[in-house]
């Protein structure tokens, strides 16, 4: 008993030490000043966790090549060009299952949710060949706007269990990294976002922040002015954004003016 004991201290310790490195990052993404350096975050993140591949990209008009849509990827060599020239996006059940997902998921579980398609045989035959470029399993993240799906980001190689935490923050990480290379390659002209469904209805604390914020102070300060971590005033932030449907702390500032919550 004992031993088991350890081994779940040892297993709640790095999943502990995971969260916080999820947190950092989503300061850190805010922070970065250039495309290269939100991919290099991702990267590291990636590495880390033991995913060998991802990708990042808005999601494709009809009309619009896969090609086109991407921000970042790194998958691998050889399967990008056989993805394509076999159409794989047609049969590939974490394409057909985006759509329709609300949350994130797993890419086994897209195929099991998918079971009764009529095309279902040639999705397990798509998910096979990938299984053989070592993509056996992944996750994918659905980026929604108010017009729907916006995007996704997905990461996979072999086969990793994550927490239902650690599924939360990967969740907002993809959407700050993708609003922060939207942001700063200057493509925001491709998604158009309607903002006027923002949701004004601020709690006290949220709103002092807002405050805090919009006088340029840091969240290490903002934290010290409110007797609580960086960590916590994050997090806060991290929920005015969604209700603001900002892409990043200057948005939330400017549509928080915008709408008369500060002055």
């Amino acid at each position: 008993m004992r031993r088991l004991h350890l081994k779940s201290l040892v297993r709640d310790g790095g999943i502990l030490v995971n969260i916080h490195s999820l947190i950092q990052l989503l300061v850190v993404l805010e922070e970065c000043r250039t495309a290269e350096a939100v991919v290099d975050e991702l990267n590291h993140i990636f590495t880390s966790y033991g995913f060998e591949y991802y990708g990042l990209l808005r999601y494709p008009k009809h009309s619009e090549e896969l090609a086109g849509s991407v921000l970042v990827s790194h998958w691998p060599e050889g399967w990008s060009q056989v993805y394509v020239a076999k159409k794989y996006m047609l049969n590939d059940p974490s394409m057909r299952y985006l759509a329709h997902a609300q949350r994130p998921f797993r890419w086994r579980d897209s195929l099991l949710a998918l079971r009764k398609d009529p095309h279902s045989r040639r999705m397990e035959q798509m998910m096979a060949a990938a299984a053989g470029y070592g993509l056996r399993d992944g996750y994918t993240f659905p980026i929604h706007g108010r017009g729907g799906i916006l995007g996704m980001m997905g990461m996979g190689g072999k086969s990793i269990e994550l927490a239902p935490v650690e599924i939360s923050l990967f969740e907002a990480i993809a959407r700050k990294a993708f609003w922060r290379l939207i942001e700063l390659r200057g493509d925001e002209t491709a998604i158009v976002e309607d903002l006027s469904g923002a949701d004004t209805r601020l709690t006290r604390r949220e709103m002092e922040i807002l405050q805090y914020l919009a006088e340029g102070m840091t969240s290490v300060e903002i934290g010290k002015q409110l007797q609580i971590s960086n960590h916590t005033v994050d997090w806060y932030m991290n929920g005015l954004q969604d209700k603001l449907k900002a892409r990043n702390r200057q948005h939330a500032v400017a549509v928080a003016f915008r709408h008369g919550l500060i002055s």
